[in-house]
């Protein structure tokens, strides 16, 4: 990428940063509807799921020429943010079904 001025910059990241939103907020819903098919809290955590999307998207990362230690951590930090919202979702769920 070639940038004239740093308000290219600003400006690409800002164009980005609104593709991210609308990505993660279509994440998000799938997050959601996952949360009707698990039994409990562990299987909402899934350890072993983390790890699979994390070497995935370490994998991924290194093919695109990113440094797999910034997306492990964007992700780690975004799938325990939707852990939480996973078994608020999760236990609302199990209560309406009350």
């Amino acid at each position: 990428m070639n940038f004239l001025s740093i308000e290219d910059v600003r400006n690409r990241i800002d164009q980005i940063d609104r593709e991210l939103v609308k990505m993660i907020a279509q994440r998000s819903e799938c997050v959601k509807a996952a949360a009707a098919f698990k039994i409990d809290h562990s299987a909402v955590r899934a350890p072993d799921r983390v790890q699979q999307v994390i070497d995935k998207v370490c994998q991924q990362a290194t093919e695109a020429g990113l440094p797999e230690v910034i997306i492990e951590k964007v992700y780690r930090t975004m799938i325990g943010a939707f852990i939480d919202y996973e078994l608020e979702q999760h236990d609302q769920m199990r209560q309406e079904k009350r």
